[in-house]
């Protein structure tokens, strides 16, 4: 009896020894990294201790089963069973990760892209799914190598399936390759303020297999297909920089000093620039006056914003202390008036009565 538990003894002996030194010697694989990142800069190190993380350890147990399984009285079909079943876990463990890893340093290059930009941004979810798709179907086809299973008849099968999908997804695949195509412009990118040409605007929150998804400032979503966005006219304020100029329309009265209107407006709006948050001071704003309108002489201020939502404080602050400054220099910014005059049928606009004169001549009322 000894004798026939002797050999499960010992497998059972190399399997507890390979699980207690499976994460002593993954610390020892993964030393190096750790002392070559505590004595660099390389944003990448990191990325790859997280990817191997785990994966030495379990290898090590694998290979601890494998070991003992030789030294157990085992049928030798079941043996090469168990062998190729341990080969596949060890290869699945790789692709995954693989994945980790690709995945890691997909988000640290899109990052780096990203400098100009005040956050950090993760790299869009399609580039990430597109990696871990194609990795896992390499991996699927080394497994099946592996296991013995032909590779030809599979990727014949692939091929009628996927013209079949083609077919009968064409608006996803579409979508799909516009969400590519969106990507390797890099015309439109994360973080973006974007306006459609149907007027709706928000920043770009993610670039997904099948939409792109806008957040407006109400902070709702709008869920734009891809290949809409491929085919539509969109204005994105962050290209070439994130600096946009801001219009504001003044009008003054005809009684005015235009001289001195326009010395008084861009001291307040030099003010403005200097002390509001989203201005930027280096910049020199300036008027130019644009036309005689009905009851005032009109121009328009153009002020500098750092980022296209810093213009809804600027114009804010602008138009309260241009306000408060034209009512203690006496400038007057008027308002349209309307008087109507009612004549009588004899052609005469008078009347001797008061009552009568008042019927006849009526004053609008005053619309600001």
């Amino acid at each position: 009896m000894s004798e026939a538990l002797q050999p499960w003894i010992v497998a059972g002996v190399i399997l507890v020894i390979a699980v207690v030194l499976a994460p002593l010697i993954e610390n020892l694989a993964l030393a190096p990294l750790r002392r070559l990142s505590n004595h660099s800069n390389m944003d990448s190190i990191p990325i790859i201790q997280k990817a191997l993380r785990g994966l030495v350890s379990e290898i090590v147990i694998l290979a601890g089963i494998a070991i003992a399984a030789s030294f157990a009285p085992i049928d030798p079909v079941i043996l090469e069973v168990i062998y190729t079943i341990l080969l596949v876990i060890a290869v699945g463990l790789a692709i995954l990760a693989l994945i980790r890893l690709t995945v890691g340093l997909l988000d640290l290059y899109y990052m780096r892209r990203q400098h100009a930009i005040a956050e950090e941004l993760p790299a869009p979810s399609v580039f990430r799914n597109t990696l871990r798709v194609a990795i896992m179907l390499l991996g699927a086809l080394a497994i099946f190598q592996i296991v013995g299973i032909p590779i030809a008849p599979f990727l014949a099968a692939f091929g009628i399936a996927g013209l079949a999908l083609s077919l009968a997804f064409q608006g996803t695949l579409e979508n799909l390759l516009a969400g590519l195509q969106l990507l390797l412009d890099r015309q439109i990118r994360r973080g973006n303020y974007i306006e459609l040409e149907n007027g709706r605007a928000g920043f770009v929150d993610d670039i997904t297999w099948r939409t792109t998804r806008i957040r407006m400032l109400s902070n709702n979503v709008i869920i734009v297909p891809n290949s809409t966005m491929i085919n539509s006219i969109v204005t994105n304020y962050n290209d070439p920089d994130t600096e946009i100029s801001v219009l504001i329309d003044v009008g003054v009265s005809y009684d005015s000093d235009l001289r001195r209107v326009e010395r008084i407006t861009n001291e307040v709006s030099r003010s403005v620039m200097r002390e509001v948050t989203g201005g930027i001071p280096e910049n020199d704003p300036f008027i130019r006056y644009n036309a005689f309108g009905d009851s005032s002489i009109n121009f328009t201020v153009i002020l500098r914003a750092q980022q296209f939502v810093d213009q809804y404080l600027l114009k804010h602050e602008f138009i309260m202390r241009l306000h408060e400054r034209y009512a203690q220099e006496g400038i007057n910014i008027p308002f349209p008036i309307r008087t109507v005059y009612m004549v009588n049928a004899n052609g005469s606009n008078g009347s001797t009565n008061g009552q009568d004169n008042n019927q006849e001549r009526q004053q609008a009322n005053r619309t600001p």
